[in-house]
């Protein structure tokens, strides 16, 4: 904005996962809710990491971090804050949430454009180095399940970016369909949602069967088929599903003793630490490996329970009462 000075605002940057990237946002406003959940102004995709767990309010010219009753607690620097009792927080100091290092900074700065979409990306891409670091696929893609293009496929690998399907020889995804148009759809991923744009295509695009409006921004649902000409495309995106799995599970308890080392913040113009050199080592808190669902299984048991055998007898007793009876009421007549 033209003639706009900036002022005193709060930034916080996530000391975990990547060392080199060390991701920020910037905000001016009174107060910063930081948790696990989706609705939080800092989402931190970490199991020890409640749904919300901390908040960092302003009070005049200063700022102060609470802990909102979490599971693990908060910490600013070796010590544990009390549940809702607030603690002063100046410029360079070091708070954990869970087993996660924040550092807030108080600076002259500009505020993060659209944080809310800016929070969801950073914690996609947290979620994306544990999936990757765990030896799992990590990025979002494409696939044409039947039709004459059947399995190619298009990675979506950039948040935001703009990727074409068509005929043409310059989209991102070229499809040999004829129905197709040279430029028919355009597909992009904003946040954990996947989006498609019609292009005015000669021949359409359904999704699950219905007409896309030209021009407006559709939201494909997860397990929905798009539909362009005989092709029928659906997508997977793993790093969105661990993140709706870690915001679903529980909290997990940390031991009394699971301490996680302050990240160096000494100076960062020194040269990174070789690589030889473990992240536990260099003060880095990695984000916890993502859990995956497990289907449920009933197990038959084999053989008869000692339930089992007491429930027969019972059954077994009433029985031969009943025909006791029977044999009694007929010789009576």
């Amino acid at each position: 904005m033209l003639g706009y000075t900036p002022h005193m605002a709060l930034t916080i940057v996530i000391r975990s996962g990547d060392d080199e990237s060390l991701p920020r946002l910037t905000f001016d406003s009174p107060r910063v809710v930081i948790g696990r959940g989706d609705g939080c102004d800092v989402r931190l995709p970490d199991p020890s990491v409640s749904h919300r767990h901390a908040s960092i309010r302003q009070r005049g010219t200063d700022y102060i971090v609470l802990d909102e009753g979490s599971t693990n607690g908060t910490f600013v620097g070796p010590v544990r804050l009390s549940p809702h009792a607030p603690r002063l927080v100046r410029s360079g100091d070091l708070v954990r949430i869970g087993r996660i290092w924040l550092e807030i900074l108080i600076e002259q700065a500009l505020p993060t454009t659209n944080p809310a979409a800016k929070t969801s990306e950073i914690a996609l891409g947290l979620v994306a180095e544990a999936l990757a670091a765990q030896g799992e696929r990590n990025g979002a893609r494409v696939l044409v399940t039947e039709g004459p293009d059947a399995g190619r496929e298009l990675a979506l690998a950039a948040v935001g970016r703009v990727y074409t399907l068509g005929r043409g020889q310059e989209a991102d995804l070229v499809l040999t369909d004829p129905d197709a148009s040279r430029r028919h759809v355009e597909v992009f991923r904003r946040g954990v949602t996947i989006f498609v744009r019609e292009l005015g295509s000669k021949n359409g695009t359904l999704l699950d069967g219905e007409k896309l409006v030209t021009e407006r921004e559709t939201r494909w649902p997860a397990g929905a088929t798009l539909s362009i000409g005989a092709d029928r495309m659906s997508f997977e995106d793993p790093v969105a599903e661990a993140l709706l799995e870690l915001e679903r599970v529980a909290d997990e308890r940390m031991a009394e003793d699971d301490s996680v080392d302050p990240p160096n913040t000494e100076d960062e113009s020194e040269p990174p630490p070789p690589a030889s050199v473990s992240s536990e080592a260099r003060g880095a808190a990695p984000i916890a490996e993502v859990p995956r669902r497990t289907p449920e299984r009933r197990v038959k048991r084999a053989g008869w329970t000692v339930t089992d055998v007491v429930v027969a007898l019972i059954a077994l007793g009433v029985l031969g009462m009943s025909i006791v009876g029977l044999l009694w009421l007929f010789g009576s007549q």
